[in-house]
């Protein structure tokens, strides 16, 4: 059979199940944009599911094998989905079927700028930052990022340049299908355990992915684990940056000017180029924001668009958001599921002057909430309250016999609740002017900061 890129150079209709996911639908609107004719389907009636649809999508809502048309020529899917699934069996028989990651590899290849951005953590932070700066000066990218970018409203765009921008996950070893030309990354920790099973295996995916790059890798130089993973590399351009002074690109004199806005120093080997002035809060997101600058820098971007355009950046959906202030209570969404990024958000939310912090949290999925349950602990901790609700399985069904109260239980007057609109009113009972509270996870807890804000919306109209 023919490999993706043959196909796709043939190809005039795609059908993609799982549509909506976050990491599906900005590849959707991509193919949309290159004139391909789309079609997908979810179980889940999501907002990316409506999104995709206004764009020009035919979708269907559940997945049974009818959604799929006789003259479709390919089948995309995320491997999220289960065994067994009704339309993905049908599409496996019928059709050339290939995962979501396999798609983007092929996009990563038509274009001679591709920049792909990966770690553990901060990667849709740093691929939305990127894509900013470059949109602000004038190189139109193409993008994937796993959030919703507010400059463009959307997980993704077609741009007519040769620049692409595209985050890279390391689940199930999704981005060794890609071939960047610059390679960022940006942190290397344990995640996805029930993959990986060791820190070994991530170090090992993550310096096959630098290998694969052809250019250029921009690296956190101050990252142990990443500096591991790229030992012995040759035959690309290393470029490191971070705070320590060994590094060729370093963040000096940070600073908070206030909550929400940061701004430091940047020095390429010594010598000084500019103030960069940041409209998201947290430490992390210096050296998101330093990685963002070189690799935009080396793309061609002037340093003038750069400044503007991480000045500008105000978050990506579900990146410490910004939902409103009600009665006094300001309320915040994060995506942040693994510990290492709870902990930097709540670090930050912690340092912003509120009277509590309240830390709502969705574990997800079992494997996860069990390998790294105290280190969960330990970070939910730090918030002044916490809740806690029912466990988010996702792809997995819980073998482990592990259950919230496991997590909350260990967390000094943590609560849990399992739905969201329980959730919603025990917060909005008990929640006290001048707290902030930040729901946190990747799976649907968003919701449940929705209902708050709606019900303290209301409160406050009475």
């Amino acid at each position: 059979m023919k490999n993706i890129d043959e196909l796709l150079k043939e190809a005039k209709k795609l059908h993609f199940i799982g549509i909506g996911g976050s990491g599906m639908c900005p590849v959707a609107e991509i193919m949309l944009s290159l004139g391909y004719v789309v079609s997908g389907s979810d179980n889940n009636d999501t907002e990316t599911f409506r999104r995709i649809e206004k764009d020009g999508a035919k979708v269907f809502l559940g997945q049974v094998k009818e959604n799929i048309a006789d003259d479709v020529d390919l089948v995309i899917y995320t491997n999220a989905i289960l065994k067994g699934n009704e339309e993905l069996e049908y599409a496996k028989a019928n059709f050339p079927c290939f995962e979501r990651a396999e798609i983007l590899g092929a996009l990563s290849r038509l274009y001679s700028n591709c920049i792909g951005i990966c770690g553990t953590h901060g990667k849709t932070t740093t691929t939305s930052m990127t894509t900013q700066v470059l949109l602000e000066a004038g190189l139109d990218p193409s993008a994937v990022i796993g959030g919703k970018l507010p400059v463009i409203n959307a997980y993704g765009r077609c741009g007519k340049s040769e620049n692409f921008v595209c985050e890279s996950c390391e689940f199930n070893n999704t981005f060794l299908h890609m071939n960047p030309d610059i390679a960022v990354i940006l942190n290397i920790d344990e995640d996805h355990l029930d993959f990986f099973g060791n820190l070994d295996n991530i170090k090992k995916s993550f310096r096959e992915f630098a290998e694969k790059t052809s250019r250029m890798i921009i690296y956190n130089g101050d990252d142990e684990n990443t500096l591991d993973a790229l030992k012995g590399i040759e035959g690309k351009q290393l470029v490191s940056v971070g705070r320590k002074e060994t590094n060729e690109w370093v963040a000096k004199n940070a600073k908070h000017i206030d909550g929400f806005h940061m701004e430091y120093d940047v020095y390429h080997n010594n010598e000084f180029i500019a103030t960069v002035k940041l409209s998201v809060p947290g430490e992390h997101n210096i050296l998101n924001s330093l990685c963002a600058f070189v690799a935009s820098y080396v793309s061609g971007a002037d340093v003038e668009s750069i400044l503007r355009g991480l000045e500008r950046f105000t978050g990506a959906a579900r990146r410490f958001e910004l939902l409103g202030t009600y009665c006094g209570v300001t309320f915040v969404d994060d995506y942040a599921h693994h510990p290492a990024e709870i902990k930097v958000t709540l670090e930050a939310a912690m340092g912003m002057g509120y009277k509590n912090v309240w830390a709502v949290h969705q574990p997800f999925t079992y494997s996860r909430t069990s390998l790294l349950l105290n280190d969960f602990v330990r970070v939910l901790s730090i918030a002044d309250k916490c809740v806690v609700s029912e466990i988010m399985g996702s792809r997995e069904v819980n073998t482990i016999g592990i259950k919230a109260t496991d997590l909350s239980s260990k967390i000094p007057g943590a609560v849990q609740l399992d739905t969201f609109e329980e959730i919603a009113d025990y917060v909005c009972e008990n929640a006290e002017e001048g707290d902030l509270v930040i729901t946190l996870g990747c799976g649907d807890i968003y919701k449940a900061a929705r209902i708050m804000c709606a019900k303290m919306k209301e409160k406050e109209n009475r």
